[in-house]
């Protein structure tokens, strides 16, 4: 079955152009205007991953990430004409997955959905044990993560950088190397945005974010599990 997805542009140039090339990649392509059309959608299609423009009008794409988080799960891949690093830096810390600049090159767009689609199969498909260190629990089957006894909730890169790091403690990963495992391609110049999921991360796993006890930082490498969690 060909995979959903879910393009949200208030320029219907841009939502035809996309529609007609994905549709030739063999996708699936439902189409919405602005944000709040774009949930009445996501709710009745139930997309694989949503293409999604920032600056819309009746509801833009912050309040649309906002909104969804709260019944759905698919990747987003923000679209956006705004090349500030702080615009970027917000749409990811609010759980959008990766980024593309306007004007975008169709054959790029592409293998990030195909990257993107790839990372979430092999996470849903993998069906090992749950994995642990000190009191935080990874479970790769219903995609669930505890501290102690309370679930925490993270966007799709969050739980997968998380689950890279637990099955490999003590193993440092470059900022390059985490983002291949995301997207399937590591595209330079793109590496940054691994410290704004790591920051997320901490936020919501660690006892205190400014001193981490689980993700730790490798100055001028990247970021390792530290082996001392496994056995607290």
């Amino acid at each position: 079955m060909s995979k959903t997805i879910l393009v949200v542009d208030d320029m219907e140039s841009l939502r035809t152009m996309v529609k007609g090339y994905l549709t030739q990649e063999g996708y699936r392509v439902v189409t919405a205007a602005n944000g709040r059309e774009a949930l009445f959608v996501a709710r009745q299609e139930r997309p694989d991953l949503i293409l999604l423009d920032l600056m819309m009008p009746e509801m833009g794409g912050y309040d649309f990430i906002n909104a969804y988080a709260r019944e759905g799960d698919a990747p987003i891949i923000i679209l956006t004409a705004r090349v500030e690093e702080g615009d970027k830096v917000l749409g990811l810390e609010l759980g959008a997955d990766d980024y593309l600049t306007k004007p975008f090159s169709l054959r790029e767009l592409t293998a990030r959905i195909r990257a993107v689609l790839r990372r979430a199969e092999k996470a849903a498909g993998d069906q090992s044990a749950p994995l642990r260190a000190g009191d935080l629990t990874l479970d790769r089957q219903s995609r669930e993560v505890t501290v102690g006894t309370t679930t925490v909730d993270l966007t799709p890169s969050e739980f997968d950088l998380l689950a890279t790091f637990l099955s490999a403690p003590g193993r440092v990963f470059s900022r390059l190397e985490l983002l291949d495992r995301l997207q399937g391609d590591a595209y330079e110049g793109y590496e940054r945005t691994i410290d704004v999921h790591i920051r997320n991360l901490r936020t919501k796993i660690e006892p205190d974010p400014r001193n981490p006890r689980y993700v730790i930082t490798v100055y001028g490498i990247g970021y390792r599990l530290s082996p001392d969690a496994v056995s607290i």
